[in-house]
């Protein structure tokens, strides 16, 4: 188990988490920093430029789920973390990754008054040649920008006013009674190519409608992986009715196969998305989301979901609205009609 400490820099995560390690046997420290010092030293310094911080490279976040799971090989856990992440999708991506290992996660969010936060931001020192306490200022508008998604996702403990050992205390008694357990549904990940089927669903004005899973970044369409023996056409009927709660009346008609070639670490493979037609307004109001899965949903037309989506998921919606305007299904490689 993971029992993620978050909030802002400065919100005493490390020192709660210390004490913390005293009220949990078998616990061990993990801190995803390590990893981010590992990466600053090997890889070079012009992809280090690319990105603003560590953590925003892929690489950091696959890491940081694979370092947990070998680390849960050697030691009985939980291992405490405490570790700021404020970015949503990226919290998708770790908690994710932990849940296809089924490494359940608890999080916490440690919630500090402004004016304490600052005054232990600016005590502290110098780290990896940058100036902890202005690399932490910055990241203060990001914290409260976050705070949104994180009250809501996490179990938030006031540490104000705290001692470290009194914030551990509270972060005990809430480990015991589960308190910020995240559910996440299990897929656990994929060890060749796999055959996926989508479905795109419109509404009156024909706008797409996309859905937010919990367990990876990005929003995407109704669907999922065709299992073993199954017809693709089938599983698109199944997966709607899995995610949306709806029931398609028939099979979809196919709009578009994309070969999505491996880019390591993705194996890729076949991406097909099917025609689900339109939902008449009082079936909109039938769409339930299984809350381990799908976090929302929303309409969108082609302009937002540009915005939305993934540049590859982008060029199959693109091409998907092609074949429907055109009355048959295009066959593409990496998001491109063969051929073209």
């Amino acid at each position: 188990m993971i029992i993620w400490l978050n909030g802002a820099p400065g919100a005493g995560k490390s020192t709660a988490a210390h004490e913390l390690l005293r009220l949990l046997p078998g616990s061990a420290l993990y801190d995803p920093d390590l990893v981010g010092a590992g990466l600053r030293r090997m890889l070079p310094s012009e992809r280090l430029a690319e990105a603003d911080d560590v953590r925003e490279l892929p690489a950091w976040r696959r890491l940081v789920v694979d370092t947990a799971a070998a680390l849960l090989a050697e030691v009985p856990g939980p291992l405490i973390t405490p570790m700021t992440l404020l970015d949503q999708a990226h919290r998708d991506e770790i908690f994710g990754g932990l849940a296809a290992r089924r490494i359940p996660v608890q999080h916490f969010h440690l919630a500090v008054e402004e004016t304490f936060l600052r005054r232990r931001i600016e005590g502290r020192a110098t780290e990896d040649g940058e100036a902890v306490p202005a690399r932490c200022l910055r990241d203060l508008p990001r914290y409260g920008a976050a705070l949104p998604w994180l009250t809501a996702d996490a179990h938030t403990v006031d540490a104000s006013r705290l001692t470290p050992r009194e914030t551990a205390e509270l972060l005990a008694a809430g480990v015991r009674s589960g308190a910020g357990t995240r559910e996440i549904v299990q897929t656990p990940p994929p060890r060749a190519e796999t055959l996926a089927a989508g479905v795109l669903l419109f509404d009156e004005d024909d706008r797409v409608l996309l859905v937010d899973p919990t367990y990876k970044p990005g929003w995407e369409f109704p669907g999922g992986v065709v299992e073993p023996g199954e017809a693709p056409a089938r599983a698109a009927v199944r997966e709607v009715a899995e995610e949306l709660g709806l029931a398609l009346p028939h099979e979809p008609a196919l709009l578009v196969v994309d070969w999505e070639p491996p880019s390591p670490p993705r194996f890729g493979g076949l991406r097909l998305l099917f025609d689900g037609g339109r939902l008449a307004p009082d079936r909109v109001g039938d769409v339930l989301l299984p809350d381990d899965e799908l976090r929302g949903w929303r309409f969108a037309a082609l302009e937002e979901a540009e915005g939305m989506l993934s540049a590859g998921r982008f060029a199959r919606l693109r091409w998907a609205l092609r074949a429907r305007a055109l009355g048959r299904p295009l066959n593409l490689e990496a998001g491109v009609p063969v051929g073209a």
